[in-house]
């Protein structure tokens, strides 16, 4: 049980302080995007919202929402359909991101802090980073190559099959990751670049239309905005995992005894 409530200690620390950094960083770089959007969504004449599971992604923004193409301005307007509660903007929204963003650090930060102790343990924030910036490239850069963040009113694929295949991405950059840095040998490190080519090579799941009410340049900012941001939240929860890891359990092995 120690080694259990050392895990969930670290894990509660780095994803609350790199939860709440993201949600500033968010409120300044990305809901402005956002509303930006949801205007020309409005003007669309209407869509659907399909809320694809975090990772955010994360980190958290990363195919977070998409919709369906626009209904022609000529066509008759559906009838209002009710979308749920939502929380108000302003103060509340934010508040429920900065939720939402500490939980989503939390899930992440335990894969990191469990991930990293079979491998040896991050000693220190140094190596804090590092960790980071191999989460940043499993569960953003990845499979961002394939399913850019999308804006409100924007086209996109089925949810199930974008699911599967940024799921698949970020199991096998993972695996091609670490067979890189903690195998050794030709054959392996072939088939490490194999892994992470390969669901390039099959491509990410694309939606029947392109056309969408967003400028193209909105869109870039967005794009930009989500990866720094969601940069930042990997090497704060990196960093803030190696701080604490290294105050409050003793030395770099402590938990990797206990692991072992």
């Amino acid at each position: 049980m120690t080694l259990f409530r050392n895990v969930v200690f670290i894990a509660a620390i780095a994803g609350l302080v790199a939860g709440v950094v993201l949600a500033c960083l968010q409120a300044y770089a990305t809901v402005p995007l956002i509303l930006k959007a949801e205007v020309y969504e409005q003007a669309g004449g209407g869509h659907q919202h399909e809320h694809a599971a975090a990772p955010a992604a994360n980190a958290t923004d990363t195919n977070a929402m998409s919709s369906a193409a626009p209904a022609p301005a000529e066509a008759a307007a559906p009838p209002a359909e009710d979308e749920g509660w939502a929380p108000a903007d302003g103060f509340e929204r934010f508040a429920f991101n900065v939720v939402a963003n500490i939980v989503t650090g939390i899930g992440f930060a335990l894969i990191l802090v469990a991930v990293s102790e079979f491998a040896g343990g991050i000693g220190n924030w140094r190596q804090g980073v590092f960790w980071g910036l191999a989460g940043f490239a499993v569960f953003t850069l990845a499979p961002g190559l394939g399913l850019p963040p999308e804006l409100p009113a924007m086209p996109a694929a089925d949810l199930t099959q974008r699911q599967i295949w940024w799921t698949a991405t970020a199991v096998a950059t993972a695996a091609g990751l670490g067979l890189l840095a903690f195998r050794k040998s030709l054959p392996l490190a072939i088939l490490a670049v194999a892994l992470i080519v390969a669901p390039h090579v099959v491509g990410a799941p694309q939606p029947d239309s392109f056309e969408t009410p967003i400028p193209e340049g909105l869109h870039h900012q967005f794009v930009v905005a989500v990866t720094l941001t969601n940069l930042v939240f990997w090497l704060v929860l990196g960093a803030v995992v190696g701080v604490v890891r290294g105050r409050f359990t003793g030395t770099a092995t402590s938990l990797r005894g206990s692991f072992a």
